[in-house]
């Protein structure tokens, strides 16, 4: 399995495709994301740099998963606590 992973990267430092950072902001992620289905939709790669690309795109999506999934939570508490403080502050 770790031949597999160092395949993986050898392929990504091919293509130019960087390590993902884990400190990347929704933003980021998402936008460098739309440019990885865009280089993929062009078509014109190698198989290997396809498939760099669509692993870079998967680690991208799941970037912007946990930050949306954070959001969401952030929202969901936020929305939870709401109805508390309106009680206190009628008392």
């Amino acid at each position: 399995m770790a031949k597999a992973k160092t395949d993986g990267a050898a392929a990504g430092a091919e293509t130019g495709v960087e390590p993902l950072d884990s400190t990347l902001g929704y933003e980021q992620a998402r936008d460098e994301l739309i440019e990885v289905v865009r280089s993929l939709e062009a078509g014109g790669t190698t198989l290997e740099e396809s498939l760099a690309l669509w692993e870079r795109g998967e680690a991208l999506a799941k970037v912007c998963r946990r930050w949306l999934d954070g959001a969401r939570a952030r929202l969901d508490a936020a929305l939870a606590e709401a109805p508390d403080e309106a009680e206190t502050e009628r008392a």
